[in-house]
């Protein structure tokens, strides 16, 4: 998506952009609130470039919004929290409506034992259990969950929501995985602890699909965050 968007950008504006995006995504995951940063020439309409970007990359890829942001902002490095959605279908049948947005089970699940299995991610973990192995990288990976809970929708669907300040690769969909066992009864709740103890990549279930997961929100802080303050306002003061 990112080098789609930054071309189409580019196209508009007659020169290259580099873009900074908020949350990475595995291939044939969805995001409706992913945010990018990026450098414009002074003066660049900016109803203009949505416009005419969308025209570019609709439906597949929308700016849903553009606008100037405060000096120094960095899509990334300024996030608060990341919040994903997971959606699953229960029904014996797939729909054709929502096959692309969500992973067909096809079974009833435990809601009960899925949640309380996921109140244990809540807090900070090594989440080395359910984290795509990088090589040469050694040592825990330590991520802080603000918020798992699962939502009913309708007769079938189940939705997913975890909110953290940052992610590991394939994270989401390996808790999802893991958490779609435990409604399965082929896991117990209580055996997510263990896994986060176990600290290996084999101690938890398998992967959910990509299509079925979406970056729904980065959070921001309200003013920028204290240290690039400081060094803006020291930058005035010596200019």
């Amino acid at each position: 998506m990112g080098g789609t968007l930054a071309e189409a950008i580019s196209r508009v504006v007659r020169q290259p952009v580099e873009l900074t995006c908020a949350g990475r995504t595995d291939a044939g995951v969805h995001a409706w609130g992913q945010v990018v940063s990026l450098d414009l020439p002074a003066g660049t309409d900016l109803a203009r470039l949505q416009r005419s970007a969308n025209r570019m990359l609709a439906p597949r890829v929308v700016l849903r919004e553009v606008a100037w942001a405060p000096a120094g902002f960095d899509a990334r490095r300024w996030a608060l929290s990341r919040a994903y959605r997971y959606t699953l279908d229960c029904s014996p049948w797939p729909s054709p409506f929502t096959a692309g947005i969500s992973w067909h089970v096809g079974r009833r699940l435990d809601l009960r034992a899925m949640q309380a299995a996921a109140d244990a991610l809540l807090g900070e973990h090594d989440f080395s259990s359910f984290c795509h192995a990088v090589k040469g990288l050694a040592g825990p990976i330590v991520r802080r969950v603000l918020r798992a809970e699962w939502h009913e929708l309708g007769d079938y669907g189940l939705r997913f929501e975890i909110e953290a300040k940052s992610f590991c690769h394939q994270m989401v969909r390996s808790v999802v995985g893991t958490l779609v066992e435990v409604g399965e009864g082929r896991r117990r709740a209580g055996d997510v602890l263990g896994i986060l103890r176990a600290a290996k990549r084999a101690a938890a279930g398998g992967i959910a699909p990509p299509h079925g997961l979406c970056l729904w929100r980065v959070s921001y802080p309200e003013q920028p965050p204290a240290r690039v303050a400081e060094e803006t306002s020291g930058t005035a003061r010596h200019a």
